[in-house]
């Protein structure tokens, strides 16, 4: 089945790794053989590769974009999902999902499933830093008590 993009002017996106530009007016393109396609928000630059969800999401677009080196980055796609799940347990449903679509060679489906993990990534740095923010809060409180404490005490 063939696909159908709609292609506006001045997007960018790779197709079997050449980076295609419109430099026209919108167009709509018609796919009819399988390719390995990323429009140009759904590729991530090595340098936005600064935490864990972000380089798994990265090995695994250069397995897709780069067949010649597939096996390569399918290692170093699975030791960085490894990594994050085993930090992040909670992950781990998706990890396996993710892992999944790997194995059956549906890439581009992981690579859908990765952004989720990117977004399970910032989920948990929230909560972590909502965490620390209230335990701040409760230690300056405690600080406080024990001030007020030793004013009561001196006087």
């Amino acid at each position: 089945m063939p696909l159908k993009l709609d292609f506006k002017a001045g997007d960018k996106m790779i197709i079997n790794g050449a980076v295609i530009e419109n430099i026209g007016s919108n167009a709509s393109l018609l796919i009819h053989n399988e390719a390995a396609i990323l429009r140009e928000k759904e590729v991530l630059s090595e340098s936005e590769t600064a935490t864990p969800a972000a380089r798994v999401y990265f090995a695994l677009q250069c397995a897709y974009m780069f067949p010649d080196k597939k096996d390569h980055y399918i290692s170093v796609f699975k030791q960085f999902l490894n990594d994050y799940v085993t930090a992040a347990p909670s992950s781990k449903e998706l990890g396996d999902k993710i892992l999944a679509h790997v194995e059956n060679k549906k890439y581009y489906n992981a690579l859908k499933l990765t952004q989720k993990l990117i977004g399970h990534e910032h989920q948990v740095f929230e909560s972590f830093r909502e965490s620390l923010a209230k335990e701040a809060g409760d230690e300056a409180r405690m600080d406080a008590l024990a001030d007020d404490e030793e004013e009561a005490a001196a006087t």
